[in-house]
């Protein structure tokens, strides 16, 4: 089982709370924490929020494929108009 640890002001960012509300669910979660090395707490995801985590990266993808399908498609309605060009009229082409 993968382990997936926050910052309180992560766990606020998935949350829609603030930091001091998701340190309050936390504690009421019984949530596992340790101090970090860089000086920020973090606490241990448990089963529902990973699988919110989870939920928003695929959120994230999605939107993701559809920047690339439509750099796809432009890339497609590009190479059209070179393709109906002559070969020599294009610019710079002695």
């Amino acid at each position: 089982m993968p382990q997936i640890w926050m910052t309180y002001d992560e766990l606020a960012a998935l949350s829609g709370c603030s930091a001091a509300e998701a340190r309050m669910q936390a504690l009421h979660l019984s949530l596992d924490r340790r101090k970090s090395r860089d000086g920020n707490t973090r606490v241990k995801l448990n089963l529902a929020l990973m699988a919110r985590f989870f939920e928003t990266i695929r959120e994230a993808e999605f939107d993701l494929d559809d920047a690339i399908t439509a750099l796809r498609d432009a890339h497609r309605q590009m190479s059209r108009v070179l393709s109906t060009d002559e070969p020599g009229s294009r610019r710079g082409v002695a």
